[in-house]
């Protein structure tokens, strides 16, 4: 019986892992496709094409080299933009980093709202709600509060937006990790996992959601459908901002312009909770895309076929091939999508992210409570209901 289970096992594994290989096969196929389109050329846009932009930023607490995100901000080769931050807390220590903003570059328009009131469970999207009336410009970007762009940002995000088919425009990003283990897992997952799958699903079926790297799009489209009062509840406001584009039947452009966050110093328990959070979210905004992801783990499950089989030759040989495609995905990827030179400094430790994610797909099934800024959440439907 026990050794009827194991060939059952090894059966199972081996199916899995050859649908991973197909994966990581059409992985490696859509990022070269990415790879080779040609840039929009936000340099080239015309007078008439260049439209002013308010840029929001909602604030909550201070995150590692925040203000050097801001300053990049500030460095734009554009002619016309401002910047508004939202906090919901008067005493936030965020405030000052803003006002050292303002005096370091009064040239620009920096403006900082605070946002007192409390109207739904996602406090950045209340924040959200309260500056928008703030913002002056029809084109809207909004980014997260550690985003690192470069001065030619602005010009190429909105460069799509030129086209009137397009509702939104939205960008893969890379983590600048710091020297613990856990920020060095996460900073992999992001450039050899979720990139990946973000490219993955372009090629295959187009992109219907948003990052919340960036957000860029037209005022009248957030108002069709409903303003941010549409996700004030929902813990993956970005991913419900592009959905809820997309099926007004605009196309979510992904922006070749990569940008950057600088990750906390996770420790393992603080990336386990992380990304139990992240992978709570995804299941209850894409639940069957979700269990799809269960093809992903080649790694896992070409160790599991080994160890089924006994060791047989034929482990061994699968183990090392699916070994040689998950490297050339992260290198493939990580290297020449997104310039990541920390893929290949840290690839020795992409089979321990990959278990680890393994584990916390299969443990997300378990419950619906999530952790975020501190307090404690239970997921209804992608909706936040806030736990005592």
């Amino acid at each position: 019986m026990i050794h009827q289970a194991a060939h059952l096992l090894a059966i199972l594994a081996l199916i899995c892992s050859l649908a991973a290989i197909v994966y990581y096969i059409l992985c490696l196929w859509s990022a070269a496709a990415f790879a080779r389109e040609t840039k929009p050329a936000g340099k080239n846009l015309s007078a008439a094409q260049i439209t002013p932009v308010s840029i929001l930023k909602p604030l909550k607490g201070t995150d590692p080299e925040m203000y050097e995100s801001f300053r990049s901000h500030c460095h734009q080769d554009y002619p016309e933009y401002e910047l508004i931050f939202g906090v919901s807390d008067a005493n936030d220590p965020a405030i000052e980093l803003v006002k050292r903003l303002q005096t370091e570059f009064p040239e620009r328009a920096i403006r900082l709202v605070v946002c007192p009131q409390n109207l739904g469970t996602n406090t950045k999207v209340s924040n959200l709600v309260q500056m928008l009336p703030h913002a002056k410009h029809d084109l809207l970007i909004v980014n997260d509060s550690d985003i690192r762009v470069e001065p030619d940002y602005l010009r190429s995000v909105l460069a799509p937006l030129a086209d009137q088919s397009i509702g939104l425009v939205t960008c893969l990003y890379r983590g600048k990790a710091n020297e613990s283990l856990g920020s060095r897992l996460e900073a992999l997952g992001i450039s050899t996992d979720f990139c990946v799958g973000v490219l993955a699903a372009r090629w295959l079926e187009g992109i219907t959601f948003g990052l919340g790297s960036t957000l860029a799009f037209r005022r009248r489209d957030l108002a069709r459908i409903g303003g941010f009062e549409a996700v004030l509840d929902y813990l993956a406001d970005d991913y419900q901002l592009g959905n809820r584009i997309a099926a007004l039947g605009l196309k979510v452009e992904l922006s070749h312009s990569v940008v950057e966050t600088c990750l906390p110093r996770y420790t393992i328990s603080d990336l386990i909770a992380h990304q139990l959070r992240w992978a709570r979210t995804l299941r209850d905004s894409r639940f069957w895309g979700y269990v799809g992801l269960v093809i992903t783990f080649g790694l896992p499950w070409a160790t599991l076929a080994l160890v089924a089989s006994d060791f047989a030759a034929w482990g061994w040989w699968l183990l090392l091939g699916m070994a040689v495609m998950r490297l050339a995905v992260a290198l493939f990827v990580g290297r020449r999508v997104l310039a990541d030179s920390q893929v290949s400094r840290w690839f020795a430790l992409i089979p321990l992210r990959d278990f680890i994610a393994a584990f916390l797909w299969l443990f997300s099934f378990a419950g619906h409570s999530v952790s975020w800024r501190g307090d404690s959440f239970r997921l209804e439907n992608g909706k936040l209901i806030r736990l005592e």
